[in-house]
């Protein structure tokens, strides 16, 4: 099903699917993580849609800003804005009421670590 908003054309399938393999794949990072805690299907809704959001608005801005960073380290600097990432995530949707708790760098950047490679499989089967 495609959507229009304006002149932008959005597939609402694959919007879904997105949604569900972030959903998914914060599933496994709290269940492997001790740091990493999402209480009720409710949290693990609103932290999926903001963990897409600021994967899709402020992560593309900080890799711009961090280009010669990441080139530098060959690319792991990615990692740190990943967990980055799922930080800002985890504290925007406890601002918004979900029950979600990440409690530290290394719990995000393990945490990080999980979701790519969740996502990664997910996406391989699903596609």
């Amino acid at each position: 099903m495609i959507i229009y908003i304006g002149d932008t054309r959005i597939d609402a399938r694959r919007l879904l699917i997105r949604f569900i393999i972030n959903a998914l794949a914060l599933v496994v990072a709290d269940a492997l993580v001790p740091g990493i805690r999402i209480e009720g299907w409710q949290a693990y809704t609103v932290m999926a849609i903001v963990l897409g959001m600021v994967n899709a608005v402020a992560k593309p801005v900080l890799e711009l800003l961090t280009c010669p960073l990441i080139i530098l380290t060959l690319g792991l600097f990615l990692l740190v804005l990943n967990a980055a990432m799922l930080g800002l995530a985890a504290w925007i949707a406890g601002a918004l009421g979900a029950d979600v708790h990440v409690d530290g760098f290394g719990a995000a950047f393990v945490g990080a670590i999980i979701i790519s490679i969740v996502s990664w499989l997910l996406s391989i089967a699903l596609a």
